[in-house]
């Protein structure tokens, strides 16, 4: 008669050999799609899967034996969520819910830049960050009332630096730093108290501050006098917000090198008024191209330029970046911007599963910059399908859908 040990020892070795199939229950498997992961050096056609929405697995020839969902992705693009830095989803007048176009756009995160400010903050966070399937997070603005425009934005009296840190301590993992922004006074006490509150807090600042003769400030002060290493210029393309070409020489001004060497960033946010073929086509003849790509997405520029993530990918492609570079500068490198890696910005494994897929098309597309001036090009990133934490938010093709099998008669139904 066998032991009781003999069969512990048997259940044991079932219990050895059964464990790896369990491992390979994936809730989705993306296969054969060519994947581009800057973060982990990645750019190669492999599989992405998903369990309990984390990245559990990036590899070549991945069974989709057990897994619940298999997505064919093959001929596309298989990139992180991309991470928006500078959207309008509160406050702003043109604001726009995030659910209704980051993630159509492959566009898991986005950061509301400047809507809510401390005195504002927690309404955001109850009526968007709480509700929207998109990540949100928040610059918050210097002015304790928000973007809500003149003469709110240049009320020097609601600046406060040491109210807008104690709010940001308050919600450390959802505000990620500090926007000044629209002021029309003189001289330069918004972007004094915003980096106080930055440094107050141990985060940037984010600054798309006029550089208007009538102002008394001007580009090269701004970036090498006031701005810190890390600190944030967006609207890079405008020659209003930052003189990033000389208009006498046509050249990227000498001022914005040494700033970059320094430290600082530099965002594209889009908008409606904020890209301009000329400045941009002599900046990136240079080499000179935003280090995080973003939108300044809102009512006006989704409906004008039609300024999504997908379609500031296009533009810099057009410009000369390269899709691998273009994927790094909407994904790992805002995730680091914003002291978010490696949480967000990756493939890696153990990190959200947010996952953006794209097709790349080719034809003739016309690309239209802030003034509507448009460009020709002959291929465009199209967003195709969008996974936020796991789960397939957006699918444009069905290609997480099984197909409809005939089957038999139809059930009249009373």
């Amino acid at each position: 008669m066998r032991s009781r040990a003999h069969f512990g020892n048997r259940l044991l070795i079932i219990l050895l050999v059964a464990a790896p199939v369990a491992a390979q229950e994936y809730d989705l498997l993306i296969q054969g799609g060519r994947v581009i992961d800057p973060a982990n050096e990645i750019d190669a056609v492999m599989d992405v899967a998903v369990a309990d929405g984390k990245i559990v697995r990036v590899a070549k020839g991945v069974t989709p034996d057990g897994a619940k969902k298999v997505v064919d992705a093959s001929g596309a693009v298989v990139t992180p969520g991309l991470i928006d830095l500078h959207a309008h989803v509160y406050g702003y007048s043109g604001s726009i819910f995030p659910d209704d176009t980051a993630l159509y756009a492959g566009t898991t995160t986005v950061v509301d830049c400047g809507g809510a400010g401390w005195r504002t903050f927690e309404e955001f966070k109850e009526t968007v960050i709480d509700v929207a399937r998109t990540r949100v997070l928040s610059f918050i603005n210097i002015v304790g009332l928000g973007m809500i425009g003149e003469p709110y934005e240049s009320d020097v009296a609601d600046m406060d630096s040491e109210k807008t840190a104690a709010k940001m301590a308050e919600h450390p993992d959802l505000i990620v730093g500090i926007k000044t922004a629209h002021f029309s006074g003189e001289g330069w006490p918004a972007i004094d108290a915003s980096v106080k509150a930055g440094e107050l807090s141990g985060k940037p600042v984010i600054i798309d501050d006029k550089i208007f003769s009538n102002t008394g400030r001007h580009s090269r002060e701004k970036l090498l006098d006031k701005m810190r290493p890390g600190d944030m210029h967006t609207h890079t393309f405008n020659d209003r917000q930052v003189e990033i070409v000389s208009r006498f020489t046509g050249q990227v001004q000498p001022y914005v090198w040494e700033a970059r060497k320094r430290g600082v960033l530099f965002d594209l946010g889009h908008g409606g008024g904020s890209f301009m073929w000329p400045v941009a086509t002599r900046a990136a003849a240079e080499g000179f191209y935003p280090d995080t790509i973003s939108t300044d997405l809102h009512q006006s520029s989704i409906m004008g330029p039609k300024s999504d993530m997908a379609n500031c990918i296009t533009k810099m492609m057009s410009l000369g970046m390269d899709l691998p570079d273009a994927i790094r500068r909407s994904t790992v490198a805002p995730a680091k911007a914003i002291s978010k890696f490696p949480e967000l910005g990756t493939l890696s494994e153990g990190s959200a599963a947010d996952i953006a897929v794209f097709r790349i098309e080719e034809g003739v597309f016309a690309l239209m910059d802030a003034w509507k001036k448009k460009r020709l090009v002959g291929k465009r990133l199209a967003p195709i399908l969008t996974v936020r934490a796991g789960a397939v938010v957006v699918d444009r093709e069905g290609l997480s859908v099984p197909e409809w099998q005939e089957a038999g008669d139809y059930v009249r139904v009373p």
